[in-house]
């Protein structure tokens, strides 16, 4: 295989990751099934959302290999893929956080400058 063409398809794929990620519901959701698998209905209760809406993100994180799904009885217990994730997320809001700052800061030096 094309070495150009492997370098375009994990890019593809690595975007796909980060797109299921794109929505705040989703990364809060992420943040959820850290502590514990949890059915539909406990997500949409805990974040405010009917659950149509809920399974509807729920399925963008399934396709994307960010979470799993397992049939519990009646329910569907859904829980997070692996950890990792979590620590990803936790690297970028301190890369948020320092983008925050600097832009404080230069709040800061215009408005004294």
């Amino acid at each position: 295989m094309d070495k150009n063409l492997l370098t375009d398809e994990i890019n593809q794929l690595h975007a796909e990751l980060c797109s299921a990620m794109a929505d705040p519901r989703r990364i809060m959701m992420l943040y959820m099934l850290e502590a514990s698998s949890q059915s539909v209905n406990e997500i949409s209760d805990k974040i405010g959302l009917s659950q149509p809406a809920t399974s509807r993100h729920l399925k963008v994180l399934r396709d994307a290999g960010l979470v799993r799904a397992t049939r519990q009885g009646m329910n569907v217990e859904y829980s997070l893929a692996d950890g990792r994730l979590i620590e990803a997320l936790d690297l970028l809001r301190l890369v948020l956080r320092d983008r925050i700052r600097h832009r404080a800061n230069l709040m800061n030096i215009n408005i004294e400058g």
